[in-house]
């Protein structure tokens, strides 16, 4: 399989620098996969596709402020994105420039904050030992002078709401380095509507990382890698879910990151584990699906492993005419764009 068969052609001015305003107001393209019909609705009308029973899993994760602007002794610039805690003070980096950042370097950013690398973690990656001012902690100085870390084809500067913007309304554990955009439409009002109509609603959490939107650099999709991302299944979550299954209810996951961790918690059987690990599940056509039924989305990027996974889930073919539409249509796509729902 290649990944050319998974590109397709995007006008640069569909790419959405802003969220809709409000959350819940983006459009919504319905995608019936075993016909390929295509709806076009509001995302707050998916209530109107979700019956009684059916369980809504999200993803609680919470974006940290990761990115981080500093200089070395020499005065030179330096950016780092924070990927991993190793150690209370010890995390794993994308640097930029990385070349500059050899072991021993100290690095100085505002609010105190200092840092050394203390070796090396990959291509573009360092460790950096961070050391904070006495009586204030690591994540409440990140909090002061960490950047949102918006993804870089929204080609613009962050802005203070962006903090807000760029974080679902349930997000409660820190730890992703980008938003589950999915979740990103979901207001407390819709929610409590969903709710009121009989949805169960659960979370997990998949700290998302950069790995995710990873360029896949192989020609062939079976011999891209994905990097493992840390996730988190509660016991009341797999209890509920588990049970929809055995009683032939819907699970349906908002997101490619919960469809993710969902996966890789079932057993062959279809049973979800209760508990927390790792995961570098890669989603591509042929997948068998052991759990999800139905899928809330954004459109991804072209050759991406996130549109590879919707294909897997919806069957190629119906899913690049699905964004020939979205493109058609002048839907906004991306992280800040508009859903899909694939039923």
């Amino acid at each position: 399989m290649k990944v050319s068969d998974f590109d397709y052609h995007l006008p640069k001015e569909l790419i959405a620098k802003f969220p809709a305003e409000p959350r819940d107001s983006a459009r919504l393209m319905v995608l019936h996969r075993d016909t390929g019909e295509i709806e076009h609705r509001i995302f707050r009308d998916i209530v109107d596709y979700l019956v009684p029973g059916d369980v809504l899993v999200l993803n609680d994760t919470k974006v940290i402020p990761a990115r981080l602007l500093g200089r070395l002794s020499t005065g030179a610039k330096v950016e780092l994105l924070l990927l991993r805690q190793v150690e209370p003070d010890l995390w794993e980096v994308m640097a930029k420039p990385a070349k500059k950042l050899k072991t021993g370097k100290e690095l100085v950013f505002e609010g105190g904050l200092r840092g050394t690398v203390e070796g090396y973690a990959g291509e573009g990656r360092r460790l950096v030992r961070f050391r904070v001012p006495e009586g204030v902690s690591f994540m409440e100085l990140l909090e002061q002078v960490g950047h949102v870390p918006l993804p870089p084809y929204i080609e613009r500067e962050e802005r203070p709401e962006d903090r807000k913007l760029y974080q679902t309304v349930f997000a409660s554990r820190p730890g992703a380095v980008a938003a589950p955009t999915a979740g990103l439409h979901f207001t407390e009002e819709l929610l409590e509507r969903l709710r009121d109509k009989g949805i169960i609603i659960k979370t997990v959490t998949l700290h998302v990382g950069p790995g995710t939107f990873k360029p896949v650099k192989v020609e062939e999709v079976e011999k891209h890698q994905m990097d493992y991302e840390v996730y988190s299944v509660p016991q009341e979550t797999a209890l509920e879910v588990n049970r929809a299954k055995q009683e032939g209810r819907r699970v349906v996951a908002v997101g490619t990151t919960v469809v993710r961790t969902l996966e890789s918690a079932a057993g062959e059987d279809g049973t979800v584990k209760a508990g927390e690990g790792s995961t570098n599940l890669f989603i591509y056509p042929g997948y068998r699906f052991k759990v999800v039924d139905a899928l809330v989305t954004n459109f991804h990027l072209p050759r991406s492993t996130l549109i590879m996974l919707v294909s897997a889930f919806a069957g190629r073919e119906k899913v690049l005419n699905a964004y020939r539409e979205a493109v058609k249509e002048g839907y906004r796509f991306y992280s800040y764009g508009d859903a899909m729902f694939i039923v």
